[in-house]
């Protein structure tokens, strides 16, 4: 189909959509309402990956400011905004120090996630601190990372990035069942799901998959759009 309407196609598919161009380049307002006009996307959610200045440059050393003005990106979007999510290299290795000075700066008002690369920070000391602060563990399936659903509050997040190779994996109705299990198991009262681009584009079928295995969980459990 013509490019312009590929959004518009994406929509009459998925509820939500992660945005990633963020990580990469902080962007403008011009970018933000340019999101929220797109052709066939009134209605869908964005999540926001909160740019690789706060995470990968200064790793949330004295970042409370830029943590603040992005999140403008949430007023802007309105009833359109999902969450803002945190994504930490692989390099970053969890102390108490480290946590301590990520929770202290996240705004308690926008709905954030954190996603750990370094299997450190699966313990019980960081999800005993973001249950305290509302904030949601991202459950990453990705390679040596741990296997399994943390939650951390009324809602879960999960990225599924490819079991034994980074962006490189066509999961199976074996795995997506697994997974839907753990996330009807729950008890959330939202789920955040995304699967990450792929090289052989299995990413969309994967999602649709999953999506259909979640349907009557959906249509019991799902919470109103947030706000």
């Amino acid at each position: 189909m013509p490019q312009p309407n590929w959004f518009a196609h994406y929509a009459s598919v998925f509820d939500t959509v992660e945005i990633n161009a963020s990580f990469y380049s902080w962007p403008t307002i011009a970018n933000v309402q340019a999101w929220r006009r797109q052709p066939g996307g009134k209605g869908v959610v964005y999540t926001v990956k909160d740019c690789e200045l706060i995470t990968h440059v200064k790793k949330f050393k004295g970042t409370k400011t830029l943590i603040r003005d992005f999140g403008i990106i949430a007023d802007i979007l309105g009833e359109q905004i999902g969450c803002f999510l945190f994504q930490l290299p692989p390099s970053y290795r969890y102390t108490k120090a480290r946590l301590a000075a990520i929770v202290s700066q996240l705004d308690p008002k926008r709905r954030k996630a954190l996603e750990f690369r370094n299997k450190s920070w699966w313990n019980e000391e960081v999800y005993r601190a973001l249950r305290n602060a509302g904030i949601i563990f991202c459950s990453c399936s990705g390679p040596r990372l741990p296997d399994e659903l943390v939650r951390t509050a009324d809602e879960v997040y999960v990225r599924l990035h490819g079991r034994e190779r980074w962006y490189h994996h066509n999961y199976s109705d074996e795995e997506l069942l697994k997974w839907a299990s753990r996330i009807r198991g729950s008890g959330a009262k939202r789920a955040w799901i995304y699967f990450n681009n792929d090289y052989d584009a299995h990413a969309p079928d994967n999602a649709k998959t999953l999506h259909r295995m979640l349907a009557p969980f959906r249509l019991k459990r799902m919470a109103p759009r947030p706000t």
